[in-house]
């Protein structure tokens, strides 16, 4: 049965906190929490420079990010050098500076360990008070920050680094759509761009050693894979539509700084035990192999990043509907990421698909309480001090940290089959082009070109395999159970 006519009278805010605890997350903060917010607003952390705190306030720093975040985690500003190199300053927020360690907010965010985003509602990590106000890096505050700094060559190699920490003005927020079609020459600049000629200069420079930064990664081996993400499109709260998240120059650019800053802090932690975000080597290399055979191509017999990688972008040109099909395949071969505990001396795990040996999360401590422990340790380093955590807390919080995050992920694909069985709910009876995406034994799926979401093939899936293109009838949605059906249409 279609239940459009109940959809608009479901409470989704109250099912997603509903889904938040079934999986495990307490996502209420405290009275402790309030008195705590209490304390910093009356007391608020002393804003001044000193042999330790570079001020930087007059530099042209500028954030970029989505249209709609408030959680400011990081600024940057480039400077072009005399032998022609780029140096890279990247501020990330010091949340550290709000919240003591053991406090209860950071009890809070510790048991929580990442804002939730549900499409209808957002659960975060930290107060709202702090993650989109004191502690976010908005425009026109001074704001402490620790600034990871890097040079690239203009042969286009990391050249130097540093780690310090400062206090910074955020002199431009803008957008990853609006600034993406601008580097694109698909739009004109923003109305803060096109002002500033010296923004402009500052941007395009950043895009340069971004670029830069992409190919050397993916000479490396870095996979370029398609993840497809759907967002709701809401008109006065209520869900109108579901359209893909497409990437652009922009976001390739956070993407590529946040990649390159997050390995100077890892290496700066080499000698010290620190938290690291690992993808592992593929134990199930052997399907990867299979996926290619199946195209008709052949990758090497071990695990080869490059090869991988190689054969992505053959198959994205080739077959560009199935891509985000085969991105996802490839994805759940080679298997999650996870958090681990690093300690001084141990060979270097890595992350298989961004092709680096080290990398930790750093540049969110808004939003990812992995970043506000590996902040406290780099602040720990740099200032000379005995190290915030043992290793056996370390330990559990990247065990906590990875289980959390899972839990997010599952979080956020159930209320996004809500939202697209909401977007599709006045649709039935409609047919459209659609791709196999799975044969399973509980049924066959499918993914619809336009709107990209997917479903169950519940009639006519005898006989269809995965990749194989058909028409599809949408005979029925579920907004409570987040299921949509189809029927394939044989006209």
């Amino acid at each position: 049965m279609n239940d459009s006519q109940h959809s608009s009278s479901i409470n989704l805010a109250a099912v997603a906190r509903q889904v938040m605890r079934a999986r495990g997350f307490a996502p209420d903060f405290s009275p402790e929490t309030q008195r705590q917010l209490a304390d910093i607003t009356a007391h608020p952390p002393r804003l001044a420079p000193s042999d330790k705190v570079r001020d930087l306030r007059n530099l042209l720093w500028s954030s970029v990010d989505n249209d709609t975040s408030k959680d400011l985690d990081q600024i940057e500003v480039a400077e072009r050098l005399p032998n022609g190199d780029v140096k890279v300053m990247i501020g990330i927020a010091d949340v550290d500076a709000f919240v003591p360690k053991g406090s209860p907010i950071d009890q809070h965010a510790e048991r929580e360990t990442t804002s939730v985003y549900t499409g209808v509602s957002i659960f975060p990590m930290l107060p709202n008070e702090l993650s989109t106000g004191a502690s976010s890096l908005l425009p026109d505050f001074d704001r402490p920050v620790v600034v990871t700094e890097f040079v690239l060559s203009s042969g286009g190699a990391l050249s130097s680094s540093n780690v310090y920490r400062a206090i910074v003005r955020n002199k431009a927020q803008l957008t990853y759509n609006a600034i993406g079609a601008w580097l694109e020459e698909k739009a004109a600049p923003p109305p803060k761009v096109a002002a500033s000629p010296d923004l402009q200069t500052q941007l395009r420079m950043q895009d340069e050693v971004a670029q830069s930064l992409k190919k050397l990664r993916y000479e490396h081996g870095a996979l370029n894979i398609d993840t497809s993400e759907v967002v709701p499109l809401l008109l006065n709260e209520q869900v109108m539509d579901v359209v893909k998240a497409e990437k652009n120059r922009a976001t390739d650019l956070i993407e590529d700084f946040m990649v390159a800053a997050n390995g100077v802090v890892a290496r700066l932690l080499a000698k010290v035990s620190s938290i690291r975000r690992i993808v592992k080597t593929p134990e199930h290399w052997d399907g990867i192999l299979r996926l290619a055979a199946a195209d008709g191509e052949r990758l090497p017999p071990d695990p080869d990043s490059k090869a991988l990688n190689d054969f992505l972008l053959k198959r994205k040109a080739a077959d560009p509907d199935h891509f985000a099909d085969l991105s996802l395949a490839v994805i759940k071969l080679i298997g999650p990421g996870e958090y681990i505990l690093e300690r001084a001396g141990d060979p270097p795990q890595g992350h298989f698909g961004l092709a680096v040996q080290d990398y930790t999360h750093s540049t969110a401590p808004n939003r990812r309480f992995a970043d506000v422990v590996t902040q406290r340790l780099v602040k720990s380093l740099l200032d000379g001090k005995p190290a915030p955590y043992s290793d056996d807390e370390l330990s559990s919080i990247a065990a906590n940290c990875t289980a959390k995050g899972d839990a997010a992920r599952k979080v956020e694909r159930e209320m996004s089959k809500r939202l697209s069985a909401i977007a599709m709910s006045h649709r039935v009876g409609e047919t459209f082009d659609a791709i196999v995406t799975g044969v399973t034994p509980k049924g066959t799926f499918l993914r619809v070109m336009q709107p990209h979401i997917e479903g169950l093939l519940a009639q006519g899936a005898a006989g269809l395999n995965i990749g194989d293109k058909l028409r599809a009838k949408l005979t029925r949605t579920d907004v409570q159970h987040g299921f949509i059906d189809f029927a394939r249409a044989f006209c």
